[in-house]
């Protein structure tokens, strides 16, 4: 009576044999189906489902199996205030114009023939440098190609329109390292417009008497300055705390009239002492050991280190020790160890 109430089931080893059967074909078949479909897998998302800039360089367009091979190198002038690819302003191939059409593919090598540190990259942005198409970097701001250092990529245009192949270290751009991509018939355009000498000319006929009319009043100011050499006598003297401070717009070329690429640039300590620099601006820089022409001579060398943090080296060798950045070489400091 108790066993039919609460009935106790049991099968035999010969339909467990046929269900464990069953289940391992299951998995045999599953199996077959998934790494039968393995590329679909390990294949990019759709287009709809990346970000903004992806969907922009990958649109799906025929590709007219026509490569056109550019080389472009990195290159400075000599005291590192115009930067360009290939060749310096006014002279030939200086940032050649690359034409072509919406599926040519565009195969860069690109050569860190500089003495600073470069990153390459294609972008639609008319000034700066983001928007930078994958596919197209070779290095990066954070991680660039130091002198010596090249590397490849390749552009598939998706449509019509100016692109530009520019170096990715901020303010090499703005120094002249940037050139046009032109992809199908469209007219170049200017990157960004330029004051011409033109507009001022129908009122320079005015121009010359506002002139004299102000010229004679600076010439009474002379008596004044003269006046209080007190305040030219007297210059502010600070003492060294230990920190070199890197200030806001060093990146950019004009610190260096007035050694303040680095305050203070010259400093005088003793063996043993430590230096703490301090990157104060916006942009990525390097303590480099060594000078602008000669290169790094291997004492110390920061690499490179991003806005607000610190790089500290401590010198135990008299002698007097020239610096500069790696990115903006018109930056140069001296270190004198007593």
């Amino acid at each position: 009576m108790t066993e039919t109430e609460h009935p106790i089931y049991r099968t035999s080893p010969q339909r467990t044999a046929r269900m464990m059967a069953i289940m391992l074909g299951i998995c045999i078949v599953g199996g077959a189906i998934f790494f039968s479909m393995w590329d679909y897998w390990i294949s990019s998302p759709p287009a709809a489902a990346a970000g903004a800039e992806t969907i922009e360089h990958e649109v799906q367009v025929a590709f007219t199996g026509v490569h056109i091979p550019v080389q472009l190198s990195f290159i400075e002038s000599s005291d590192f205030r115009t930067l360009a690819f290939n060749a310096l302003p006014g002279e030939p191939d200086n940032n050649p114009t690359i034409n072509a059409e919406v599926g040519d593919e565009i195969n860069f090598e690109i050569i860190n023939a500089g003495k600073s540190f470069h990153a390459f990259g294609v972008t639609k942005e008319t000034e700066g440098f983001g928007g930078i198409l994958p596919g197209t970097d070779v290095g990066s701001a954070s991680n660039p190609l130091k002198p010596g250092e090249g590397g490849s990529s390749s552009f598939v245009p998706g449509e019509e329109g100016i692109y530009y192949y520019i170096c990715t270290v901020p303010g090499h751009r703005e120094q002249g390292m940037v050139g046009q991509i032109i992809v199908g018939d469209v007219s170049e355009e200017p990157e960004s417009p330029k004051p011409t000498t033109s507009m001022p000319v129908p009122g320079s006929e005015d121009v010359p008497e506002m002139i004299v009319e102000e010229e004679p009043e600076p010439v009474e100011e002379p008596p004044v300055t003269v006046s209080t050499p007190e305040l030219q006598a007297t210059p502010v003297m600070t003492e060294f705390t230990g920190t070199i401070s890197i200030p806001p717009g060093s990146s950019v070329p004009g610190c260096e009239a007035n050694r303040e690429c680095y305050i203070p640039a010259d400093v005088t300590i003793s063996v043993g002492d430590t230096i703490t620099w301090s990157n104060d601006d916006t942009a990525a820089h390097t303590v480099t050991s060594g000078t602008p022409d000669s290169g790094p001579d291997g004492t110390f060398d920061s690499s490179l280190f991003m806005s607000e943090t610190t790089y500290e080296f401590t010198f135990d060798t008299a002698g007097k020790y020239d610096y500069f950045c790696m990115v903006h070489p018109w930056m140069t400091g001296i270190v004198t160890v007593n």
